[in-house]
């Protein structure tokens, strides 16, 4: 295991659990990839911005991270976010899988896995049990996403 790495990892969730965006994206390179399954792919930037977005609009946060695993050029951990989603006011508990890549000290790629149709149910309430599987609500999920986060970029003058 790289000891580097694998601190590289949390210290990039002990700034996830104080809502430290800055904190988060200094963690990674200016060319770094980040995928999950709400906002898809992001880049450079992006990546920083979404955190930016997310940690401003928390209610009810807390992150809790394990399994933190790292080689010199790959990594992993499991983590739990909880907190208000603020579309709708329902609680969120959100199981996610990162697995990252490194380079000279940085995360360069960030794909984060998680189950979509449990987080619409939770999220969304009925319509996310009843409609959260199928591609339709997947796709406008993912939209809405995309949608915010290009607002909140052209609000900071960063499109």
């Amino acid at each position: 295991m790289s000891d580097a790495n694998a601190e590289l990892i949390e210290r990039f969730y002990t700034a996830f659990q104080r809502l430290d965006a800055e904190g988060m994206n200094e963690c990674y390179a200016a060319d770094a990839v980040f995928s999950d399954p709400v906002f898809g792919e992001l880049r450079g930037s992006e990546i920083g911005d979404m955190w930016h977005m997310l940690t401003q609009r928390a209610q009810g946060f807390s992150v809790a991270f394990s399994s933190v695993e790292a080689t010199d050029d790959a990594g992993s951990a499991n983590w739990v976010a909880s907190y208000i989603f603020t579309q709708s006011g329902r609680p969120v508990v959100n199981r996610v899988r990162s697995r990252f890549r490194f380079r000279h000290g940085r995360i360069v790629e960030q794909r984060d896995t998680f189950d979509l149709w449990n987080w619409s149910q939770q999220a969304l309430g009925i319509k996310g049990a009843l409609l959260g599987w199928t591609p339709l609500l997947k796709n406008a999920i993912r939209r809405q996403a995309r949608k915010g986060l290009d607002a909140y970029r052209a609000k900071a003058g960063r499109t």
